[in-house]
């Protein structure tokens, strides 16, 4: 394991201060840094094993205004 030193910006530290107070249990600032950091590394696809999902919308919908509430009953076909 690498240790590092970091140096926070002001808006950043603040945003982290409340975050952190929002929490039922302030969670420590290496566990908050360590899972930023993988988020922002598995979502540019640079961690093994991580995909990120891409959907590509169709150019033109179904026309249904219900999918999202129903697609189960649309997936299924009825």
């Amino acid at each position: 394991m690498r240790r590092a030193t970091i140096t926070i910006p002001h808006e950043l530290e603040a945003g982290l201060d409340a975050y952190t107070r929002q929490q039922e249990v302030s969670p420590a600032l290496t566990a908050v840094v360590q899972a930023a950091l993988q988020e922002y590394l598995a979502r540019r696809g640079f961690l093994p094993g991580t995909r990120t999902l891409v959907v590509t919308p169709a150019k033109k919908g179904s026309g249904a205004k219900d999918v999202s509430l129903h697609h189960d009953r649309y997936l299924a076909g009825k």
